[in-house]
């Protein structure tokens, strides 16, 4: 069993208000233990799209982060998203990215 606090949606919540909580979650899980941050831009049902920062911008590791923690999570309780991605993020070498998955 992990010690980790776990996330406990509310399911008298709409999805918007669910999915601004659990974006909030992650990031400050993020925010303690790496120095980054999440916040939610835009969530319609299918796409979601969110930002990156903090020590997050710049890290060759933000891919990672973006598919395995924020997409990894999220379709545990949204399944059915099609799109995640990242915007206003930047690689090392200032180059802005913008990451997608489906």
């Amino acid at each position: 069993m992990s010690l980790l606090p776990q996330f406990t949606p509310d399911t008298t919540a709409d999805d918007q208000t669910r999915m601004k909580g659990l974006i909030d979650f992650l990031s400050a899980y993020i925010e303690q233990y790496h120095g980054g941050w999440v916040k939610l831009v835009e969530f319609d049902d299918n796409n979601l799209t969110v930002e990156m920062g903090g020590a997050c911008v710049g890290c060759v590791l933000s891919p990672n982060t973006l598919h395995g923690w924020v997409e990894g999570t999220v379709r545990q309780f949204f399944p059915d998203i099609q799109t995640v991605k990242a915007v206003g993020t930047t690689t090392p070498d200032n180059n802005q990215f913008q990451i997608s998955s489906s």
